[in-house]
């Protein structure tokens, strides 16, 4: 077994390490946990029922990696183009992390799981996010566009800028605090009643 990895069950934990591309490469992980962990790239890897807790995953490379049923708690994650993953069986959840500057373009994400997290800057232009999970992140600045955010309960959410007219947005719930973001596009002005 190697330096700083536990077994526990069947599930073997991985702590405190620095993975480097060369490490990664065409790697296969199945039913890992990696604890505060530094990746420099995941490129080619296939990920499978995997938990990334309290690692640093920022702008690394998922050219081609497969990412089933993988959850990302407590992470750093900023600049990753989830897009150029394996879209086959892609299925994340992202709990409590920072999200910041990534791609999720014209990916179908609609089981996934976001809670808790800062979503700066990502776009998720053209994806599916019809059935996704969608609680107490902050949006600032994300792009919506040509998304499918139907059904998507927005409540918790804050910082949310769209424009609704270009996304599909049929029974999508949002808070009202939330409506001056999405009612900015068409040049109005909100004002508290007197």
């Amino acid at each position: 077994m190697e330096h700083n990895e536990i077994s526990f069950m069947d599930t073997k934990i991985k702590v405190n390490q620095t993975f480097t591309a060369q490490d990664m490469l065409g790697q296969e992980y199945e039913g890992v946990e990696f604890r505060n962990c530094v990746f420099a790239s995941l490129r080619g890897v296939d990920l499978i029922c995997c938990r990334f807790v309290n690692c640093d995953l920022s702008n690394i490379d998922v050219m081609n990696s497969g990412m089933q049923d993988v959850t990302f708690l407590d992470c750093k994650i900023i600049g990753v183009n989830f897009f150029e993953a394996n879209d086959f069986g892609f299925s994340v959840d992202f709990i409590d992390s920072v999200l910041d500057f990534c791609g999720f373009e014209n990916m179908k994400i609609n089981k996934s799981t976001f809670s808790g997290c800062r979503i700066h800057g990502t776009s998720f232009r053209g994806a599916d996010l019809s059935k996704a999970k969608m609680s107490k992140c902050d949006l600032l600045s994300t792009e919506f566009s040509a998304t499918n955010i139907s059904g998507l309960d927005f409540t918790s959410c804050t910082n949310i800028t769209m424009d609704l007219s270009l996304n599909k947005v049929k029974k999508t719930k949002f808070s009202s605090a939330s409506l001056g973001g999405l009612l900015s596009h068409f040049d109005i002005i909100i004002q508290e009643a007197k």
